[in-house]
């Protein structure tokens, strides 16, 4: 792991961020060391107290492993090549493993997608929801159980007092996620990382799983990241928001400024690709072509073959990052300032 130490932490504790990353990345490396595929490259953002960030992005762009560098819960084949992590002002990428123990659950957490690859089949609801009470809290296995039964409260789930006694298998698949959730929250952590946790749940559930989501942000001003596919779920839940593309953050801001004047090609895509019931008798808009293989990066703009704004520079030059707006960046050569305004014609376009 390199360059781990850079010192970006504001002078101004007051107005610091609660998590701050920095140039980030990481990279699977095959058994050989031939195969490189830069999943996380570069990508730098921050989430303030009671604030709550959307990632977005196609399947393959690099959003889960984002989540899972942030806990330091990568697999074997995958390490942080370069950046920094820090949360309240802590470096969390020169953590050792048995530091990350004592800070996972309890500062930051993390729902995953999937909740039958978190759910243990052989241990009771009761005993996974209470393991991070005993872990962390130093709760007894009776009063983890019983702070468990309100947690399964607190998620909508009902009979929680006989829920607590049965098995993962037990459960439907929107109970399971409920109970992911439940576990996620147990101990109010500083920063919450939620990776689809809407996935298996039907509407009236979804929006109660949303609304206590964010009656928790507001209630203990925690850092909620939230990544999906819904846009707009994105437009209910968040203050800010990262789209993701080949593993590089290609446009980031206020959720409203992006949604209403996006700066890169590849957002306005998105946002037009959404169905919209004014409109029953057009087509979907759909991106043409696919994702590039990370593990072949072209030279320019990962997202040239595929962009209706493309030029020749963007198929040979790499973008930087560009700030189209205060607070407002995108990584697109037509968001330059000797091409102010072309951006938003090129959208036009994809309508």
């Amino acid at each position: 792991m390199l360059n781990s130490t850079r010192n970006f932490v504001s002078s101004d504790m007051e107005t610091a961020p609660l998590l701050e990353v920095r140039n980030l990345s990481t990279y699977y490396v095959s058994a050989s060391g031939t195969r490189i595929v830069r999943a996380v490259d570069d990508v730098s953002f921050s989430l303030r107290a009671g604030e709550t960030l959307g990632i977005v992005g196609e399947s393959g762009s690099g959003k889960s492993t984002l989540a899972l560098t942030l806990m330091r819960v990568l697999p074997p084949a995958a390490q942080i090549v370069s950046g920094a992590m820090r949360l309240e002002g802590e470096d969390l990428v020169g953590k050792s493993e048995n530091e990350m123990q004592h800070i996972r659950g309890k500062r930051i957490a993390m729902i995953l997608q999937d909740p039958m690859a978190s759910l243990n089949p052989l241990f009771s609801i009761g005993d996974q929801v209470g393991e991070t009470l005993r872990q962390h809290e130093g709760a007894s296995r009776r009063s983890a159980w019983q702070q468990a039964i309100g947690l399964l409260k607190s998620v909508r789930i009902p009979a929680a007092e006989t829920r607590v006694t049965q098995y993962p298998h037990e459960m439907s698949g929107g109970m399971r996620q409920r109970i992911v959730g439940a576990i996620g929250i147990s101990c109010e952590p500083r920063v919450l990382i939620a990776d689809e946790p809407t996935t298996s749940l039907d509407l009236t559930i979804q929006a109660q799983y949303l609304n206590l989501l964010d009656e928790l942000r507001k209630e203990h001003g925690i850092g909620l990241i939230f990544i999906t596919h819904n846009l707009g779920i994105v437009a209910k839940m968040c203050d800010q928001l990262v789209v993701m593309y080949a593993g590089r953050v290609v446009e980031s801001g206020p959720v409203r400024q992006v949604f209403n004047a996006p700066a890169h090609p590849y957002t306005a895509a998105l946002l037009s690709s959404i169905p919209r019931m004014s409109n029953r008798r057009k087509r979907l808009i759909a991106i043409d072509g696919q994702p590039p293989d990370m593990s072949n990066l072209p030279p320019g703009c990962a997202f040239a073959s595929r962009c209706p704004a493309v030029f020749e520079r963007c198929r040979n030059e790499a973008p930087p990052v560009f700030t189209p707006a205060p607070g407002h960046t995108a990584r697109c050569w037509r968001s330059a300032p000797e091409m102010a305004g072309s951006v938003a014609m090129s959208v036009g376009a994809l309508s």
